[in-house]
């Protein structure tokens, strides 16, 4: 009875207050898959002005498909985790050869990058598959109104928010219920001062009962931090600079940068350095960088590593970079208006 109450209060919830998203206002996989991918680690403002950009860059999976992947590490430039970018052109291309955009649960896991979350957001909302989704927005709103305290990131604890999700899901909606649940999350059970006085499911919840908003969901702490310290050199030659993309094996693979020193001496170039900013912070979620960022501005070309191409300065913004070296082209631009 609980159970049936939760999900009809919800639902409820959701006819009067589910947000207005252009993605739910049509049934194409393509264009939820793809929206389901940008809001994976961001922000549904952000996430939203990139949806478009993309809808109208690429308005079809094969448009996607047909691109290189420069391109499409260009248009995603500034969304971060670029890991998604590449599984979303490798899984466009799967998709075209394919010949139809899967329509099963297990189907649509078998593309590049989709995990059960995914796969259960485009199964529900594109087809209507009776599969639960499960996110942060889900453990946190289960946890707190059920008041399950075991850990959310454990074995025992995806097993059991999984059940327990599955169990609440209507068959005969599962799309408003999957959504129902992102949104409540992510408007009414925040995770810091979550709506509670005006929450329609407070009467029953647990963790507002015992005083326990702040304390679930409860989270194995596991995340190791780790610093580093880069020094990007801006190579600057008749106009020209040097580039190079980064290899697999680290962050923004295949995104492209100037020089980068870590963990070594400064090259020795003849030339003028020119310090543009120092101790600059960058975060990304393993990771803490603090960069120094160089222009030096030299009267012959010097020998450099020969995955480094020679570009004109005015060409760079063709080329996808990181978030760290657009900071460093900012700074650039503020060194010349000086």
């Amino acid at each position: 009875m609980i159970n049936n109450n939760f999900t009809w209060i919800l639902l409820k919830w959701f006819e009067e207050n589910g947000r207005d998203l252009p993605w739910r206002d049509t049934k194409d996989p393509y264009a939820i898959w793809l929206s389901e991918v940008i809001l994976q680690q961001t922000r549904i403002q952000q996430g939203y002005a990139y949806w478009e950009k993309f809808m109208q860059r690429f308005p079809t999976v094969k448009d996607l498909a047909d691109a290189t992947e420069d391109e499409v590490l260009r248009y995603w430039q500034g969304l971060g985790y670029y890991s998604r970018a590449r599984n979303l052109h490798t899984a466009a291309q799967q998709i075209v050869s394919l010949g139809h955009f899967p329509n099963t649960f297990e189907d649509i896991k078998k593309l590049k990058g989709v995990g059960d979350y995914t796969a259960a957001a485009i199964g529900s909302i594109a087809f209507n598959l009776p599969v639960a989704v499960v996110d942060g927005n889900v453990y946190r709103v289960l946890s707190r109104y059920f008041g399950i305290e075991t850990p959310i990131n454990s074995t025992d604890g995806k097993k059991e928010f999984s059940a327990l999700a599955q169990s609440l899901l209507p068959t005969d909606q599962p799309s408003s219920f999957n959504q129902a649940m992102m949104d409540f999350g992510a408007i009414q059970c925040t995770p810091t001062s979550p709506h509670c006085m005006d929450c329609p499911l407070t009467e029953r919840c647990e963790a507002f009962r015992s005083d326990r908003i702040g304390l679930l969901p409860v989270k194995i702490k596991t995340i190791k931090i780790k610093t580093r310290h880069f020094t990007y050199i801006y190579l600057r030659y008749q106009n020209m600079t040097a580039i190079h993309r980064r290899p697999a094996g680290d962050i923004w693979q295949g995104l492209w940068e100037p020089l980068l020193i870590e963990n070594e001496e400064m090259p020795n170039i003849k030339g003028k350095f020119t310090l543009l900013k120092q101790k600059v912070k960058h975060v990304l979620t393993h990771q803490i960088i603090y960069a120094d960022f160089y222009l030096l501005e030299t009267q012959s070309k010097p020998e450099l590593p020969k995955d480094f191409i020679w570009i004109n300065e005015s060409e760079l913004d063709n080329y996808a970079i990181p978030r760290l070296v657009e900071i460093l082209t900012e700074n650039l631009n503020l060194f010349k208006g000086k």
